[in-house]
Order: C-alpha cells, then structure tokens, then sequence
C-alpha cells in the first residue's frame, strides 16, 4: 500500500517543465505584443513627460438668486470633470480644486492629450433646445434693392430645396429623419443635422426671399436683437461662437453653432430649452445589431422622461426643421436629431457616427450635466525636467533598494539567491510589459507614485521567496532530504503567500477606490505587481525550485547551495538513511547511519 502512496507524491514535482514552458510562452507573447503595438516604453505621467495645465473658473447661471458655488457643488464638478477625461479611471490626469472657485486639471502628454482637452473644456450645463431657424454658418448678407434681380445668383451658397430639386441631383435635403424602432426609440440618420429650413408657400413667389434663411421678422425688441445677433453671426470664427450664447438663461431663445454630418459649421435659433443633463440617467455608444452601426443610446430619468414625451411630440408635428431638437453643451450644438414620433424613456440616435464620435456624444450626454458653468480662465504647458529628477532620483533609491535585497540573499541564501534573482528578473519583465500594453489599452501612465508602487512590490515578491525558502529549510533542519522537502514545503509556504499578498492587494484596491489622481497610480501598480507575485511564485519559483532539487549541488547540501544540513543545524540521522527497526539485521546504529 506504501508504493502508491509514494507515486502520488512525486507526480506533484514530475512535471515542473510544463509551468515554466507557460511562463516562457507568457513573456514571449507579451514582448511580441509590445513590439507589434509599436509602444516600447510605458506612458509617462504628467510629472514625467509634462502636459497640459488647465484652469477652469466657476461661474454661476445667469438669473440665480442664490450663489451655486459651494463645496459640494464643486466636488462634483470635479468628479464629473475627472469621469470625462480619466475614462477607466488610470490615465491619471489630475483634477482637483483650488480656492472656492477654480478647479485645475493636469492632463498628461500622451496620445488621448487632445481629446481629454476637448473633454474638459465642454464643462457648462447641457440642454436640450428645440430648433427654430437654421442657416449655414457664414453671416448672413443683408439683403438690398437691387438683390430683386439677382436673387438667382445670391441663393447659389446657401441650401435652397426648390433649386435642389430642379437639378434633380437628391439633394434637397439631407435632413436627418426619425422613424420608431420596434421599442419606440427614435432612430436618426445622422450625428449632425444638415437641414435647411423649408419655404413657405408666401415665400416661393419671390427671387429675393430665397436666400439664407433668417428668423420671422417681429416687432419684439428682443427678436429683432436676436434676428440681428443670428444675421451677423460667422460660426467659422471662434471668438463668435464661444460668445454666442453667453449670458442666455435656459429659458430664453438663444443662438448657437454646430457642425452639421458634413463637417461644415451651420448656425441656429433655439427656442427655451426643454430638458436639460440633469433629466439624461445615462447614455451609451453601442453598435446596432440590425445597421451594425455605433449609434448612441439615451436613457431619462422618470421626470426626465416625462419632458421628452411632452418635447417629442410637439417636435412630431413641426416640419423641417423645427421638428428638431438641438442638444447643447457649452453654448454649441453637439447633435441635432429630428423627431417625427412621440418618443418615451430613451432614444437612440444613429447615423454616420465612428466609435469615437459616439463615445464622445454618450459621455457628453452621461457626464454633462455639471450644477455649474466653467470658463477656462488659463492653459499652461507643465515641463517635465522637474519630475525627470525627481524621478531619476527615485530609480537611484529603487536601484539602491534592488542591490541590497540582492546582497542580503546572496550573503544569506547562497545557491538559493540563484532562483530569487532569477524570479525578479522574470517579475521586472512582465510588470514591465503589461505597463507597456496598457498605456494604449487601457490609457494607464507611469507617474512618480506609480513607480513608487513598483519599488515597493519588489520587497513585496522578495518576501514570497523568503517564505517558501524558509520552509524549505525548515524542513531540511528536521531530517528531509531536498526533493521531499521541497513539496512538504510548498503547501504551508503557498497558503502564507496567498493571504499576505491578498491583504496587500485588498489595501491597494480600497487606496484605488477610494482617491483619485497620482495615488491611484500607485494603487494600481501596486495592485498589480502583487498579482503578478503570485504568478511568478506558482509558475516559476516553485517549479524552478523543484528542478533544483534534483542537481546534485542542491541535493547534496553542498555548502555554498544555501542547504547545507550542517549549517542549518540538522540533527542526523536523516530520514533517508533512516532503517527499518525490528529487522533481522537488527537495529542500526545511529552513528552508522
């Protein structure tokens, strides 16, 4: 029955070549991946490859009696604002507040630097508009005498449907259209609406009034200066378009700029606004699984969706365009659907969106609603050479660190420091290619609290192999011989190494839950390195252990292999010259033994 018994516990160790054939494979497929994805170093950090400094000043709505700036109003900007350019939260871009007023963000250098720029600079309330007039971007000509006999000739730059149709060419309109889906959502055609208004039957008669269109004449002062303020706008100047709506409370009409699916800036009239980013619960960029094209979902809140039914189906019943509803951030016209049904809870707008476009929409609607209005008060360019010290300092201490945990384990461990150095080095190697990959993937960058994180792991993993080397040589100090050692070993090391580097991760996850900015940096590295310890331990340190154990330099205890029975102390006789007493040989002496 004994034989058995010893077959199963040395099929355990019989086959340690497989785990480190894995390893091997790991590393080979995470390299390739690196030099594939053409990135050979990991994202640097604000503090480590410079960026953007952005300050932002809050200011509140027009006609509020009572001052929105206070703290909690402030805090939440800054979370919404830190959602809009973090993404999942380890691109490490740093939001935070500053005075009673101003929030700054730092943005890294990097690839996503301008979109997160663009992200943080559409901070004011978001609104939904209806849409009363829309014109192509350049200012209207004010229209003369003598245009009667050249109307022809003046309508050839703006959209004119009559003309449109005479050429035959289908281009009369380029409306984007409503149609219910089977849920009852609205389903546009197209990001941006690119319509032109239609012509009243009193206004076909005439070559003059053909040109681009204007507002209804009124005799309110306050139309005609909005009649006036939309003749003279010029979208393509960026000065006009960030002023155009300034000091416009929700309620009252307004004028802004938006870029219709052609690219080309149009300019509108906009009536109260119906809704506003409070009513949107959510939204998402998915992929339409009839079309197989992005589109954007939008979910409302319950009062939120009571406004939208109410908005719907007033648009429903207007023609082109003001069956439109113009969705505003920051005084510009991000999107313009046109309704031509009574719409609920959510919609869905769609059309030539890219992956980008629509996850940009889905986190404008998701993360627009800011109980404040921000103005970029400045923007500086931050120099990285005082992190590049800082950071050239802290490699010095790492390095510093790293000889002196490599000495100790020389000096102590001797033939066993072989194996230690030889699992940091493959530790240092897949830390330093996940960080490589996830720079792009998951737009994770390496600041100073980051590689702080990562000198920290290396004691972190030096102290698994103490553990298991410990135990090892625990058992050697009670009579075993190495190979048997080895695996009495491993259980009771793998459950101390299991629970202390649960604990270091379960502290690294709550530290990245609960701050933000650079400390989550050094959260998530330090969460990581700590997952990659025990990878390294199970498929590399142990099996590399267990083929050591069979080279005679090890097994015999030589005394430079950090086993040597003598020097740890161990009492013979060893088990395994141990004789079975009660024999007829007799029993054996210890000393022969």
């Amino acid at each position: 029955m004994a034989a058995p018994k010893k077959g199963r516990r040395q099929s355990a160790p019989g086959k340690p070549g497989r785990s480190l054939v894995f390893i091997l494979i790991a590393l080979v497929a995470l390299t390739g991946g690196m030099f594939l994805s053409g990135n050979t170093t990991p994202r640097l950090g604000i503090d480590l490859a410079g960026g953007t400094s952005i300050t932002l000043q809050a200011k509140d709505e027009p006609g509020q009696k009572k001052s929105a700036i206070n703290p909690t109003n402030m805090n939440t900007a800054v979370s919404i604002i830190n959602n809009r350019v973090n993404g999942l939260g380890v691109s490490e871009a740093e939001v935070q507040t500053q005075g009673e007023d101003n929030i700054i963000v730092n943005i890294p250098k990097g690839t996503n630097e301008k979109q997160a720029r663009e992200q943080v600079g559409t901070t004011a309330q978001l609104y939904f508009r209806p849409v009363l007039t829309v014109a192509s971007g350049e200012p209207t000509p004010e229209p003369s005498a003598s245009s009667s006999g050249k109307g022809k000739d003046k309508g050839k730059d703006t959209a004119d449907p009559d003309k449109a149709t005479e050429k035959g060419d289908g281009k009369a309109s380029s409306t984007p259209t409503a149609t219910p889906t089977s849920q009852g959502r609205a389903v546009t055609d197209g990001l941006k609406a690119d319509a032109t208004p239609t012509p009243k039957a009193s206004d076909k008669g005439s070559d003059k009034d053909k040109g681009a269109p204007t507002p209804t004449p009124s005799a309110d002062p306050a139309t005609q200066a909005l009649q006036k303020k939309f003749t003279a706008l010029d979208c393509t100047d960026k000065a006009q378009r960030g002023k155009a709506g300034d000091g416009v409370k929700a309620s009252d009409q307004t004028i802004a700029c938006g870029k219709n699916s052609a690219g080309q800036w149009e300019k509108y009239v906009l009536g109260p606004a119906e809704l506003n980013g409070k009513d949107v619960d959510d939204a998402k960029a998915t992929i339409n699984q009839q079309s197989g094209a992005w589109v954007v979902n939008m979910e409302f809140t319950s009062g939120g969706s009571k406004k939208f039914s109410k908005t719907t189906s007033k648009l429903s019943q207007q023609q082109q365009p003001m069956n439109q509803f113009a969705i505003v951030l920051d005084g510009e016209v991000a999107s313009a659907p046109s309704v031509n049904t009574t719409l609920n809870s959510n919609a869905e707008i769609s059309g030539s969106f890219t992956q980008e476009s629509a996850q940009d929409l889905a986190n404008i609607l998701s993360y627009g609603a800011l109980p404040l209005t921000f103005h970029e008060q400045s923007v500086t360019t931050v120099s990285p050479a005082l992190g590049g010290e800082q950071l050239h300092a802290g490699l010095i201490a790492g390095a510093i660190g790293l000889a002196l945990v490599i000495i100790y384990l020389v000096v102590y461990y001797r033939g066993l420091s072989l194996i230690a150095i030889a699992s940091l080095l493959v530790s240092a190697a897949l830390t330093y290619t996940l960080m490589t990959l996830l720079g792009p993937a998951i737009s994770f960058t390496l600041n100073l609290p980051a590689v702080c994180g990562a000198i920290v792991a290396i004691g972190i993993t030096a102290d698994s192999f103490i553990v298991f080397f410990e135990r090892v040589r625990d058992e050697v100090r009670e009579g075993r011989t190495l190979r048997p050692a080895v695996e009495r070993a491993w259980p009771r090391a793998r459950r101390t190494i299991l629970v202390s580097d649960f604990v270091s991760f379960l502290a690294a996850a709550v530290l990245f839950i609960v701050t933000v900015g650079k400390v989550q940096g050094f959260a998530f590295t330090l969460g990581l390195t700590t997952l990659l310890d025990v990878v390294v331990v199970f498929f590399f340190t142990k099996p590399l252990m267990t083929l050591m154990a069979r080279k005679k330099f090890f097994a015999n205890g030589h005394k430079w292999s950090g086993l040597d029975p003598k020097r740890l102390g161990a009492k013979p006789p060893l088990r395994r010259t141990r004789r079975a007493t009660g024999s007829a040989a007799g029993p054996v002496d210890p000393k022969e033994a």
